[in-house]
């Protein structure tokens, strides 16, 4: 685990990133305390508080509450209580404040899911465009990185009609596929190109994401036509899918006489042009 200093509007608030669980957990009684205002002699009192208040409703934002080692300000390390990202989105709709807003979307920029896209899916797609030419992509990988979201939709349909809801159950199917066309999994492919908490397909080369799409899609197309009954049957066809992948990665490595895994990422400009 990685501790690590945010700053958000100039306040601190400490964070520790889990690369086991690919998450970052925030300090939950620095989220309260630049929300509330309450910095002064005792920090933890609006937290003690609220959790009582929460504990009685039976929320589960304090169930899911994990203690940590943060670094406090004598700079000893303290177990602190922690939140996932989720979880403090959750939880700073019970805190009234002016910053709740701006606080959300400072959470979005160190790394969580934007609400409204959870809420709704196409009009993040619709949206995606502005966002990816904000960061400097161009228009052409901009175009493919769309048609790959739909292609993931689909295969998340797919996967929905057969049964599979559990959020670690499309994370073990998409871990197979991976490792089939690419030879690693999600986790090392992440590591290989340097990232953490970024999505892995948004610092994808051109290549490497064709060759993604082709693993989703024929994986959809097999799983639409044997029709699974069981995860253990849809984990088969997710590798068959990316085996299809593996085999074009091949073909196409022979002929040019390189790897086309790559260690780029979206802050290289190779990424932009292949």
């Amino acid at each position: 685990m990685t501790n690590k200093l945010q700053l958000f509007q100039g306040t601190t608030i400490r964070s520790i990133w889990d690369s086991e669980k690919e998450e970052w957990f925030f300090s939950v009684v620095d989220v309260c305390n630049v929300l509330s205002g309450s910095q002064a002699k005792d920090p933890g009192a609006y937290w003690r508080k609220l959790k009582q208040r929460l504990k009685a409703e039976g929320s589960e934002v304090v169930t899911n509450c994990h203690g940590l080692k943060l670094m406090a300000s004598d700079g000893k390390m303290y177990a602190t209580d922690v939140l996932s990202t989720r979880d403090i989105l959750r939880l700073i709709q019970s805190i009234p404040s002016p910053k709740v807003e701006p606080l959300k979307m400072w959470l979005a920029q160190v790394g969580s899911e934007r609400l409204d896209e959870i809420a709704d899916p196409e009009k993040a797609i619709l949206r995606g465009a502005d966002y990816y030419r904000a960061k400097g992509y161009p228009d052409g990988w901009i175009n493919q990185r769309l048609q790959s979201i739909e292609m993931r939709k689909e295969l998340t349909d797919e996967w929905k009609a057969r049964g599979i809801e559990q959020e670690l159950e499309y994370a073990i199917l998409t871990n197979d596929m991976t490792r089939a066309w690419s030879g690693m999994s999600v986790k090392q492919y992440k590591e290989l190109k340097g990232l953490k908490k970024e999505n892995l397909r948004d610092n994808m080369t051109n290549l490497e994401l064709v060759l993604n799409m082709l693993a989703e899609v024929t994986t959809t197309t097999i799983s639409r036509t044997r029709k699974p009954e069981t995860f253990e049957e849809s984990r088969k066809i997710a590798r068959e899918g990316g085996s299809v992948a593996r085999d074009t990665r091949r073909n196409i490595e022979s002929r040019i006489g390189q790897s086309v895994i790559s260690t780029s990422n979206a802050d290289d400009k190779p990424i932009n042009r292949h």
